[in-house]
């Protein structure tokens, strides 16, 4: 069976994408990029230092309709500012899911925090709230302004919610329980640009969201990211960490605490300004591309195309499907065998509490995420493929 089903999504993907090989996703360019990227480089003003860097700020501030943006390095920076910016340290935990890219697991380690592992919904591939507000009520405790952990005394001081491949997740409710137990919001919407809940984009919903820019997502800056907020002294500090912490001068360098290189150079910024000119047309012929793939995987037994969830709007980074054979054998097999043929499929990470050096940190039953693990292939969805009727 494994064997027909990969000879079936083979002949799928081929025909949906018009090419015997396909990478999992590139970026797409229109023209714009080249222009701006010339015009530039004959200013001189590459780096960090350029007019640019707020332009492309403000076009993100408009998209997200948030009033702060600041422009980073990559989204793992812009993650790592959010935690600094809320105090995160070696006293804290951090709930985030293990079904996750390794960055946000990782983040709070450089600030000495310990990670927390929290389960994942079916039906969005986020945070579950409902298991979340069952094991809180079981663990928390709730004293004055802070949560705590009852076992380790430690505060959970925040939760980072992950729409993952670009779906958004039930921030909402999320969010209403993070209130109720005071716990920090932080959105983690790194694959979520062009993405909507409840009319709503993705990474406002929270006290600070972070968005990414790599060369694998929707839109890109070649590498780049930014933390989005409404809190304008959260922004300033955030800006002053990303350069150094330098102190304002003309001339004088001076620094008022421990700051960071996370400031997203002007050079960057230009192809930004150029890709987020044409996001609609990309959201279109990405949102073209998964409507393709439903119609021609409705005819394959065996999986089930991941839609985008009740009252979202997807930007469809990353098309998915979920075997409904529970196991690492068969998902291996098939994934080995699409690449085989140079067509680029993968798995979704593996989960973070299964990693040796987050192994030993605390987590709450997992079931679903690990379900989900042995289920999960990314087909391959750049939006090129969309063009073709």
């Amino acid at each position: 069976m494994s064997k027909l089903l990969a000879k079936n999504l083979i002949k799928s993907i081929q025909k949906v994408t018009r090419s015997k090989r396909s990478n999992l996703h590139e970026p797409i360019f229109y023209g714009e990029e080249i222009k701006l990227l010339k015009a530039c480089i004959r200013s001189n003003f590459v780096s960090t230092a350029g007019p640019q860097v707020e332009a492309f700020e403000k076009k993100i501030a408009k998209l997200t309709n948030s009033r702060y943006v600041v422009a980073c390095v990559n989204g793992t920076s812009a993650l790592h500012l959010s935690l600094k910016l809320i105090n995160i340290n070696r006293n804290c935990e951090v709930l985030l899911p293990s079904l996750n890219f390794v960055a946000s697991a990782n983040v709070i380690e450089y600030c000495g925090a310990v990670p927390h592992f929290i389960d994942s919904d079916r039906k969005t591939l986020g945070v579950n709230p409902e298991k979340l507000e069952k094991y809180l009520k079981k663990i928390c405790i709730v004293k004055g302004k802070f949560c705590f952990n009852k076992k380790t005394k430690r505060k959970i001081s925040a939760l980072i919610a992950v729409h993952i491949f670009g779906h958004p997740c039930n921030i909402i409710k999320i969010k209403k329980i993070c209130k109720r137990f005071k716990i920090t919001l932080i959105e983690d919407a790194a694959e979520g640009v062009g993405s909507f809940y409840h009319k709503k984009h993705v990474g406002t919903f929270g006290k600070i969201g972070v968005l990414s820019f790599n060369g694998n997502k929707t839109i890109t800056t070649g590498g780049g990211g930014a933390l989005i907020t409404n809190e304008k002294a959260m922004a300033q500090k955030a800006k002053l960490l990303s350069t150094t912490s330098k102190i304002p001068h003309l001339w004088k360098y001076d620094y008022d605490s421990v700051g960071y290189n996370y400031r997203l150079p002007n050079i960057n910024s230009v192809i930004g300004i150029a890709q987020l000119n044409s996001l609609k047309k990309i959201l279109k012929v990405k949102r073209n591309l998964f409507n393709k793939y439903k119609k021609e995987l409705k005819k394959i037994d065996k999986i089930e195309l991941f839609e985008e969830p009740k009252n979202c709007k997807s930007n469809y980074w990353l098309n998915t499907v979920l075997l409904k054979d529970n196991s690492f054998r068969a998902r291996d097999y098939l994934i080995n065998e699409i690449n085989k043929r140079g067509i680029q499929v993968r798995p979704c990470w593996k989960l973070l509490h299964k990693l040796k050096h987050f192994s030993k940190y605390p987590s709450m039953n997992l079931d679903e995420a690990e379900k989900l693990e042995m289920q999960i292939i990314n087909i391959p969805s750049s939006p090129m493929y969309g063009k073709y009727k």
